[in-house]
């Protein structure tokens, strides 16, 4: 019998101009399919990759906010949003393309302690 891992994603990143939103992505979804507990918190300017009416195809590029809506689809459930991000970007949750939990840095850091593994992009 396998030991299910707790899995915390920290996706920092804008979600265009690299690849690291969309491999942390990809990495949480590939964590989950294989029934692993997965965590995914959006820090700093990672907040942007959940807010609605993304146009990626300007630059032709998939639109991830678009992938993020199937989240839940694959079980991950526990999305969390850190809120200074947030209001420091002027943006509010109903800004956003799914729905999440508000946390502080001090929300983050023990959520980060507790768990396993650790992915930080």
């Amino acid at each position: 019998m396998t030991h299910k891992k707790f899995i915390t994603f920290v996706s920092r990143s804008a979600p265009y101009g690299t690849h690291n939103a969309q491999l942390c992505l990809d990495m949480a979804l590939a964590c989950a399919v294989f029934d692993q507990e997965v965590n995914y918190v959006f820090l700093d300017d990672g907040v942007y990759q959940l807010k609605r009416e993304q146009r990626a195809a300007a630059i032709k590029r998939k639109t991830l906010g678009n992938a993020i809506e199937a989240l839940s689809l694959y079980g991950i459930e526990n999305i969390m949003v850190d809120g200074a991000s947030m209001q420091s970007r002027a943006l509010q949750v109903a800004d956003l393309v799914l729905p999440v939990t508000l946390v502080d840095r001090a929300d983050i850091s023990a959520l980060l302690q507790a768990s396993d593994v650790v992915f930080n992009l």
